[in-house]
Formats: structure tokens, C-alpha cells, sequence
């Protein structure tokens, strides 16, 4: 693993990020969602669809934007996120003009799987088959 891969590893997963990190994050987030809710974007696979942020992680340098999005109402999600990489330029255009930082972060989009995750452990909470095992378990400490 090069040093580049190792510290951008640490930071998505390793240490916990800075308040500053969080608080930039936030401030990326609220002016990706302004540019969403105003329909400043004109591409056709982002015509007519609600997108939410529902993260914005910085790397400790400020020079890179993780951004988590959401397509509501069914939307693909890949035609999504192949729209907002075309557009990513006009993003970061906008973004630097909103948030004023000593450099424009880069944007990366993700599509944000955690709630599918959390969905997917409630239905296996939910099974029959485990919900006895943890009846079992549960008579077993009292």
C-alpha cells in the first residue's frame, strides 16, 4: 500500500475525524443540498429527481469532499451518480463560491447504502430463527 493509499485508508476508517473536518463537512453538505433544491443542474439524469445529502465526509486536509447522496422516489441510483460525476465541476464551482476555503475540495459521490444496511438487519432481527436465538440468549443471563 503507497503512503497516498495508507492515509487516505486512515482517514475514511482510522481516527476519528477533527471538528474542523465536521464542521467543513457540514457546510459542504448544506451547499450541495442548496444547489439540489434550487434545480441548478441540468442534466438529464438528474432532471425531475430529489436528491439528498446525508453526509460529507472531509479528508484532514480539507482537499477532498466525500459526499453521500441519496436518490429519492426510486431513482436509479447509478444513472444518479453518473450525472452528478458529469457535473461535478459546476458542483465544486458552486461549493467553493458558498463555502470559503484556502483550496476547493474535490467531490467524490457516493451512494449512501446505510440505510438499505440498517433495513436488512431489522429484517434479520426480525426472522422467526433469530428472534428465537435471541429469546435463548436472553433467557440464559437471567
Amino acid at each position: 500500500m503507497s503512503h497516498r493509499d495508507h492515509r487516505a485508508a486512515r482517514s475514511d476508517g482510522g481516527a476519528d475525524p477533527s471538528q474542523r473536518q465536521l464542521r467543513v463537512g457540514e457546510l459542504v453538505r448544506h451547499a450541495l443540498a442548496d444547489v439540489f433544491t434550487r434545480g441548478e443542474i441540468r442534466d438529464p439524469a438528474l432532471m425531475d429527481v430529489s436528491i439528498t445529502v446525508t453526509e460529507v465526509r472531509m479528508t484532514p486536509d480539507l482537499k477532498l469532499a466525500r459526499a453521500y447522496v441519496l436518490p429519492l422516489g426510486g431513482s436509479d441510483a447509478t444513472s444518479v451518480l453518473d450525472g452528478l460525476n458529469r457535473c461535478v465541476g459546476f458542483l465544486r464551482g458552486r461549493v467553493t463560491r458558498d463555502v470559503k476555503l484556502k483550496f476547493s475540495p474535490r467531490l467524490e459521490f457516493h451512494i449512501d447504502d446505510r440505510f438499505d444496511y440498517a433495513d436488512r438487519i431489522s429484517q434479520l432481527l426480525h426472522d422467526p430463527k433469530v428472534a428465537k436465538d435471541l429469546e435463548g440468549d436472553q433467557d440464559e443471563t437471567e
